[in-house]
């Protein structure tokens, strides 16, 4: 007796996560993929202030400025993080719309991963 056109589970009833927010997702998770950006979100937002100035992050890596501000303008693009300069100077500081937007994605992940 052959299954052939019969899946072996039942379909899913809806789609989880819809394509735009998937790919909007996937860009946050790529930007975090890279330790250096890790660490620079972890670090700006570890301030007790909620911001940080550019020249307090440069130290705390062996790169040049121009890489770390590559990466911070990732962790921007990938809305992470939002800036403003201040005369010479830039300060960041984490966007909480979107972790919390990542952790809630991790979070109903875990739930659906959770026996009942």
């Amino acid at each position: 007796m052959s299954n052939q056109g019969e899946g072996c589970c039942e379909p899913l009833s809806e789609e989880p996560l819809a394509k735009e927010q998937a790919a909007e997702m996937a860009t946050v998770f790529k930007a975090l993929g890279d330790p250096v950006r890790l660490r620079l979100l972890s670090l700006i937002a570890s301030r007790p202030s909620g911001e940080v100035c550019v020249c307090e992050l440069t130290p705390a890596f062996e790169l040049s400025q121009p890489t770390i501000s590559h990466h911070l303008k990732l962790l921007r693009q990938a809305g992470l993080v939002d800036s403003e300069r201040r005369g010479t100077w830039v300060y960041y500081r984490v966007r909480p719309e979107t972790t919390d937007r990542m952790s809630a994605l991790l979070a109903s992940v875990s739930r659906e991963r959770t026996p009942a």
